[in-house]
């Protein structure tokens, strides 16, 4: 059973948290460990140092598209090759628990499939610019 009344707000209530958390995300990464250490750490997992600050960018710009609704299912997709490259190359070998050293992958998996739902679940109340659909276009 879907709800139709109630469904909207679910979503809004999803676009917002995962907004947030990415929000954090990248403020931990601004603030904590600053862009140039992000970077200097990105460059010993062999990636190009650049990346960090592409990645910086990416979580926020992708942080305020969900919370404000700009094209929040898009925006979820987007985000996801984000942490699918964090397990890639931080969090798939620290096992499945977050509790492990170096943090394992089961949080991010959480949020790659909250990112997932919201995809599925529509854009949500309050949305300042909901996504492009396909119906909308015939």
């Amino acid at each position: 059973m879907f709800d139709t009344r109630t469904a909207p707000y679910a979503a809004l209530l999803l676009r917002l948290a995962l907004g947030v958390l990415f929000l954090a995300h990248a403020g931990l990464k601004i603030f904590v460990f600053t862009p140039a250490g992000t970077a200097q750490f990105f460059g010993s997992l062999g990636l190009p140092p650049a990346l960090a600050y592409v990645t910086i960018a990416w979580e926020i710009i992708g942080a305020l598209a969900l919370i404000l609704g700009v094209w929040p299912r898009l925006a979820a997709l987007a985000l996801i090759p984000v942490l699918a490259g964090a397990i890639a190359t931080v969090h798939g070998s620290a096992g499945f628990f977050f509790t492990n050293p170096n943090g394992g992958w089961e949080f991010l998996a959480l949020w790659i499939a909250g990112l997932l739902a919201l995809a599925l679940i529509g854009d949500g109340a309050l949305a300042l610019r909901p996504t492009p659909s396909r119906a909308a276009a015939n």
